[in-house]
């Protein structure tokens, strides 16, 4: 039963594979309560994107587990959903989420064809580091705005439009104790600080009486109404709505924070061999299939998370730690009561927005900031996401003035041209449609 892991070939056991599958699952769960939280914003019942969640999450990881051998998970990503909630549903023609979900579903057919194909590694190589890095960066910081807004730490402020907000607010109090916590927990380096960090916000909220579990705690799971059920429909929603830029941006950022993630956990599993990952095909398949089935159901495009270095760091090294990982977001799916319960409160989940954004923001240690050329076009993707509500305006304003400042630089050889092909779908995109 084993045999296909290859575990003695990889240097490992069953146990060791199993604790590591426990330790990445509790790395990461969280996303199974920020998830639904965050796209009931656009209005998406919480049941459905619960279940879409666990559906895309069990998908993507077990092709990861049985076709690529990685000890790498799938899930919906953050940042991602952020983008999809804030920035698409109710921009772009003011459209509702089935509409946005339409073009989550293009990028995942178009991703699935990219990652079979040798464009997806050309499209990565054409983009500069320093805007990935910004992207990166500017998401996190985005994300942590999030965070820091539904719990009140911040607010409106008529002149300047935020100020510090009123921190003698009981939701606000407990959002500061949990991230005080959390922050403790992985100072410590706990593995599942996160999730750890949720639960013991969430006794605490028990205890002041701003949680209750009036539906219970557990109940059979069942299957979420499919949200696209016509491919051609979608695929003509994208066109009537002009959503070329969302469906890039969904790309975009689903590409290399996925091909990042993956090198980066391989790389720390020692599966690199030379400068090649063994079955990065398959291993790439895994996301973008994950993405599209996850459109079908109801959550925004998946990625492989981080949090898997986890696991790696506890010995993981094949795809039965990633079947650990899918067996038990399959029993995950038994526990929407509580899940639901813990999701309406804003300050259980917001202090992992908040950490996680702090984590994405340390992209900027590898920006050339000493070089104007390279350091401003990031700078301006990182400053123009939160500030704008848009991930989308972020990266359009970063891929329109990379190649100008390049050009008045005298350095327009070393821009691929790709990005001056990006850079002019991008400026039409703000220029001539709606946004």
């Amino acid at each position: 039963m084993f045999n296909r892991f290859k575990l003695k070939e990889n240097g490992t056991t069953v146990k060791t594979e199993i604790i590591a599958g426990l330790t990445t699952f509790l790395s990461m769960v969280y996303i199974v309560v920020v998830n639904p939280l965050i796209l009931s914003d656009a209005g998406v019942p919480f049941d459905q994107v619960f279940m879409a969640t666990i559906i895309s999450a069990v998908v993507g990881t077990l092709w990861m587990a049985l076709f690529a051998n990685y000890p790498i998970a799938i899930a919906p990503g953050m940042g991602l959903n952020a983008y999809f909630a804030y920035s698409v549903v109710g921009t772009h023609g003011n459209i509702d989420y089935v509409t946005a979900f339409s073009a989550v579903f293009v990028a995942g057919i178009i991703f699935i064809i990219l990652s079979v194909t040798p464009f997806r590694s050309k499209l990565i190589e054409a983009i500069p580091e320093n805007l990935k890095h910004g992207i990166t960066a500017g998401i996190g910081l985005f994300i942590a705005f999030i965070g820091l807004r539904q719990t009140g730490i911040i607010t409106a402020h008529k002149n300047n439009l935020v100020q510090l907000g009123d921190l003698h607010q009981p939701v606000t109090i407990l959002a500061l104790v949990g991230l005080a916590i959390t922050l403790i927990l992985m100072a410590r380096n706990i593995h599942g600080a996160l999730f750890i960090g949720m639960i013991i916000t969430a006794i605490i909220a028990l205890f002041t009486g701003q949680l209750t579990f009036n539906k219970g705690i557990v109940e059979m799971p069942h299957l979420p109404e499919f949200i696209i059920h016509n491919p051609i429909s979608a695929i003509g929603d994208v066109f009537s709505h002009s959503l070329y830029a969302v469906v890039f941006s969904f790309l975009l950022v689903t590409i290399f924070d996925t091909t990042g993630t993956m090198v980066g956990v391989a790389e720390q599993a020692g599966l690199i061999k030379g400068k090649t990952m063994p079955r990065a095909r398959e291993a790439l398949l895994a996301d973008s299939i994950a993405t599209t089935i996850g459109s079908v159901f109801g959550t925004s495009p998946t990625s492989a998370f981080v949090e898997s270095t986890s696991g790696v760091a506890a010995g993981g090294r094949t795809g039965l730690t990633t079947v650990t990982v899918s067996i038990l977001f399959i029993i995950s799916s038994f526990f929407s009561p509580l899940v639901r319960a813990v999701s309406g409160l804003p300050a259980i989940t917001a202090p992992a927005l908040i950490i996680v954004g702090s984590l994405m923001i340390g992209s900027v240690a590898r920006i050339k900031w000493s070089e104007i050329d390279e350091a401003f076009p990031a700078f301006l993707i990182i400053l123009s996401m939160p500030l704008t509500s848009s991930i989308a305006t972020g990266i359009a304003l970063g891929f329109i003035s990379y190649p100008i400042l390049k050009l008045v630089k005298g350095k327009w050889r070393e821009v691929h041209p790709l990005v001056y092909i990006f850079a002019v779908l991008f400026f039409s995109q703000l220029a001539f449609l709606p946004h």
